[in-house]
């Protein structure tokens, strides 16, 4: 009998995060078998393709099924990359805002759950994805705190400082935190809707007024990256322009909402991260980032926990 396999999934308002995939959180249903079987989910008799594009953004996850299936591709995704047997059992380790923590956790958990759990035990979910049949038992769902979790990646980022400000730039949010001692102050969990999603419109918008281009967000997130691709000078500019701005705008929200950034330095997470990080210098002081530029750190470090709990596998 194979062990359980432990697989961290991070939600994310604009990408899915495992800990050796990120894919955009974007799904399209096909009652027909679509023209090409990459990244496409078969279940319930209808066909879905994974990762195409960016989903409307809800206020709640769990008002349609999209994030269930979402959470099937990232399974299918782990399994194939670990070389685990398509017939298995897993335990997932996901995560959840900490300022809402406590009133998600148990209906998350349930929807992540739903078909596996019956009063007479468990029963498989059985689904093909790019193809492949898997027949899953998902034995459990734990679920940790988003931000937090990445620091039982890398403790050595808060070891000598009393006080850290974890912020994590995520899709639609970024959720604020403070540690004192290493331990989460809960009274200071804020949570801004300024993520990586507003920044990308509003620089597609501000490029298509200044120049009349249409860029998409994969070009954006590219040069907000740093990253070179061939590109009209005018447009890459103004997308830098535009980076530095939200820079400023994000780190100024924070520090409206408590915390003084100039005193206490920041552990910076998310999908956003690389960006905050990129326009964040010595010189000009705006705040000490130390930024973890991997988004699925968070994935990871959910991973990680569940492991020291659990026990089970998460093969490499």
């Amino acid at each position: 009998m194979s062990k359980t396999m432990n697989i961290g999934i991070d939600h994310g308002y604009y990408a899915i995060k495992t800990r050796h995939f990120s894919f955009p959180a974007g799904i399209a249903e096909y009652s027909h078998e679509p023209y090409t079987l990459q990244n496409t989910l078969e279940f319930g008799g209808k066909f879905y393709v994974c990762g195409t594009g960016r989903q409307p953004i809800l206020r709640n996850k769990m008002e349609n099924d999209n994030y269930y299936l979402l959470t099937l591709a990232a399974i299918a995704k782990e399994i194939k990359q670990r070389g685990g047997k398509t017939e298995c059992s897993v335990r997932i380790a996901a995560g959840l805002p900490l300022a809402g923590f406590g009133r998600e956790k148990k209906p998350f958990r349930e929807y992540l759950l739903r078909s596996s759990q019956l009063a007479d035990g468990l029963r498989p979910v059985c689904f093909q994805f790019e193809g492949i049949a898997y027949k899953i038992t998902i034995e459990d769902v734990k679920l940790f705190p988003q931000g937090y979790s990445a620091i039982a990646l890398h403790p050595e980022l808060i070891q000598n400082e009393p006080s850290v400000l974890l912020m994590d730039v995520g899709g639609w949010t970024v959720d604020l935190m403070r540690l004192d001692n290493g331990v989460p102050n809960a009274a200071t969990c804020r949570s801004l809707e300024l993520g990586m999603i507003r920044c990308i419109d509003e620089t597609k918008e501000q490029v298509r007024r200044d120049t009349g281009l249409s860029v998409t967000d994969a070009q954006v997130e590219r040069v907000l990256a740093g990253k070179s691709c061939s590109m009209d000078e005018d447009a890459r500019n103004i997308i830098q322009k535009q980076g530095r701005l939200y820079t400023e705008r994000l780190l100024s929200a924070a520090m409206e909402s408590g915390f003084d950034l100039k005193a206490i330095p920041v552990v910076m997470l998310g999908g956003g991260a690389s960006v905050v990080k990129g326009n964040v210098s010595e010189q000009d002081s705006l705040c000490r980032v130390f930024a973890l530029i991997d988004d699925k750190v968070n994935a990871e470090g959910f991973e990680r926990i569940l492991g020291q709990f659990s026990g089970g596998v998460g093969k490499a």
